[in-house]
């Protein structure tokens, strides 16, 4: 039997057959308090996010009259423009499809998946990891509410094309229709911020040489957010700013040992017998 390194600090994804259900047993073996715990502060976090963020969904004029002095700015910054990049995406449905699919699907996936996989094996990663996630989407909420932002999909007279609602895929109404969702709030992009910080977290974790490979993750979402129109390069941009002012201030809020949410020791490491 290979061994396996899914348990200890550092170590990489090498499976062990038939190893991998007795490790996340005995990972999450009397942590069942601490699972409930986060999932309560995740779900809080979370439900407070999407509340906050309607408080300029209906804020029209200023969506858009902000929209376009952000593109007015891109110019004097000497940006590439977002519709160079879109136009690939509009000549070539096979790219469009599978992006659309990406940017409606992997933005969450993937959070949940590697956090997951840190709680359970990575502890001392995961509650980093938490924590930048938490100041960067607080952030993001402050710039939602400060700087609310039309995407340029909802700009077709600069020539964006809404490419989910072409292909029927989009998860968006229409911008007058209301609901649950404030389309308002392209600045800044958490798709990329989370992405970026994800693929940090993987990198930081373990020590397999494909492990450079996630950050494959934080390129590919910004062609995506970028190509199908609901992001601009600045949104990128910012994002980024704000996930290295997090990460700046994060040792000098928190202590490296416990954070505001209690204390999260490392699970303990089982020596894999190999045969």
């Amino acid at each position: 039997m290979v061994a396996v390194g899914l348990g200890g600090p550092g170590v990489g994804f090498e499976v062990a057959p038939g190893g991998i259900v007795e490790r996340m047993r005995a990972a999450v073996h009397g942590r069942g308090g601490e699972a409930v715990g986060q999932l309560v502060l995740i779900t809080v976090l979370y439900l407070g996010y999407r509340v906050g963020r309607m408080v300029t969904a209906d804020d029209t004029v200023r969506a858009f009259g902000n929209a376009r002095g952000l593109l007015g700015l891109e110019d004097r910054l000497w940006l590439p423009e977002e519709t160079t990049l879109q136009s690939v995406f509009v000549r070539h449905d096979s790219f469009a499809v599978p992006a659309n699919f990406y940017y409606a699907t992997a933005h969450f996936t993937v959070a949940v998946a590697v956090l997951l996989w840190l709680w359970v094996f990575r502890p001392e990663h995961y509650r980093w990891t938490r924590n930048l996630m938490v100041a960067l989407t607080a952030a993001a909420l402050v710039v939602h509410v400060l700087v609310p932002l039309a995407p340029p999909r909802m700009l077709p007279e600069y020539g964006f094309v809404d490419l989910a609602a072409v292909h029927g895929q989009s998860v968006y109404g229409s911008a007058e229709s209301g609901g649950l969702s404030n389309q308002f709030a392209a600045m800044p992009s958490l798709h990329v911020g989370w992405a970026l910080l994800l693929a940090f977290a993987v990198v930081a974790a373990t020590r397999t040489p494909w492990r450079w490979l996630a950050l494959a993750h934080p390129v590919l979402t910004t062609l995506v957010v970028v190509g199908t129109g609901n992001h601009y390069w600045l949104d990128v941009i910012v994002a980024i700013g704000l996930l290295a002012v997090s990460a700046l201030l994060h040792p000098k809020l928190v202590p490296t040992a416990a954070t505001a949410w209690g204390i999260m020791g490392p699970v303990a490491v089982k020596p894999l017998v190999t045969s």
